[in-house]
């Protein structure tokens, strides 16, 4: 018996990962599943249809990926009124943000599987960790992105024609994305600092040669998952006030920070933009139709303010660096599959830490806890 995986293209305006990639063909079949991929599908990640039928995968046509597979692998939530019924989709489906349309995929008898819920903590499910993989291509992109909109040389540079100071960098929130990027500005030349509210953040921080910044107006928000717990009102005000001293002095900031299932937090305020210098740079990567990190930020836009300052909204790093995420991407998905899938078949066992996790529909109901509350008090889904 074997499980029919089937890949359709991205329906979201501009992304151009793939769900699953050529090299991951062979690690499917071994767990007793044969991959399916639309024509097209891994194009913009720089995957040709050729590659996928040498790779022993078949290649369908426009919309049979949703017809014929027992399982749809995806990167975004595709239309829920393609899926069948009996169907599996598995991807970063955001069930906290999309309560309602989880419910419809319930209603359609379709078992949806979301990565975003994994148990990160857990050692076996390291290798399934896409939120991860995802960020850390996002913190390395948000480096380059800051480098093609700043005026300057990143690194100290002493030429016959002067000197050139480092770029100062300001990094907002030190998880997987904002030590990639601190690790990457590093490299680049840059004197680095970042600030996070977790306080074990500090010693990975200067681990990797930057400056822990420290706020005296903000305790510690360690929450769970590893990541930080949203914070109220009141020290998100004391958090801004003491923030924009810091935020002045250097040349680029990039903000990081995202609570699941939430609006993103807003670090940089109007005020703080506005007392920056001329030239400097700001890289929103918690920029979505929701809001942002930085006030003033357009999702996948960039923006230049009255006193010369170029917000960048980039929530949508990963799939600018389309060909490495897609293959850190599948190689978490096929992991997760292959813990799915048993004697060519997919087993949902509710009793297994990793599956509760992720398996946010089954037999007709919203069985993720978390969803299944956010569909009785759900959050705000619009930007302030």
């Amino acid at each position: 018996m074997t499980v029919l995986v089937g890949v359709a293209k991205e329906a979201a305006a501009g992304e151009r990962r793939v769900a699953l990639t050529p090299d991951v063909v062979g690690r499917l079949g071994s767990v007793g599943a044969q991959l399916a991929v639309e024509a097209g599908a891994g194009a913009g990640a720089g995957f040709p249809d050729a590659d996928y039928e040498k790779a022993g995968a078949t290649v369908l046509g426009p919309g049979q990926a949703f017809e014929r597979a027992d399982v749809v692998a995806c990167v975004g939530l595709p239309d829920p009124a393609r899926l069948r019924a009996g169907s599996t989709v598995v991807g970063l489906l955001q069930p906290l943000l999309r309560p309602q349309l989880m419910e419809e995929l319930a209603a359609r008898g379709v078992t949806a599987v979301s990565l975003d819920g994994l148990p990160r903590t857990l050692p076996r499910a390291q290798a399934m960790d896409a939120l991860s993989s995802q960020a850390s291509a996002a913190g390395y992109k948000a480096v380059l992105v800051a480098t093609e909109h700043f005026g300057r040389y990143f690194p100290l540079l002493i030429t016959a024609a002067g000197t050139s100071k480092p770029a100062e960098v300001l990094v907002l929130g030190a998880g997987v994305a904002g030590l990639q990027a601190i690790g990457t500005a590093r490299r680049l030349g840059a004197v680095v600092r970042a600030y996070d509210v977790r306080p074990a953040a500090k010693g990975e921080v200067q681990s990797l040669g930057a400056h822990f910044v420290e706020l005296s107006s903000v305790g510690p928000a360690a929450g769970e998952g590893g990541y930080a717990r949203a914070l109220t009102a009141e020290e998100q005000a004391a958090q801004q006030a003491e923030l924009e001293g810091h935020i002045a002095r250097h040349d680029i900031v990039i903000t990081t920070a995202q609570v699941p299932g939430r609006r993103p937090p807003e670090l940089v305020t109007a005020a703080a933009v506005a007392a920056m210098r001329p030239g400097s740079v700001l890289v929103d990567m918690g920029a979505s139709d929701l809001g942002g990190n930085v006030a003033g930020s357009v999702p996948a836009e960039a923006v230049v303010t009255a006193n010369g300052v170029t917000i960048v909204g980039a929530g949508d790093l990963p799939s600018r660096l389309a060909t490495s995420a897609s293959a850190a991407y599948a190689r978490n998905l096929t992991a997760l599959l292959g813990h799915l899938l048993a004697d060519g078949a997919l087993h949902i066992d509710l009793g297994d830490e990793i599956t509760a996790g992720v398996v946010v529909t089954h037999g007709g109901t919203v069985v993720h806890p978390a969803t299944a509350a956010a569909l009785t008090h759900p959050q705000p889904t619009e930007a302030p």
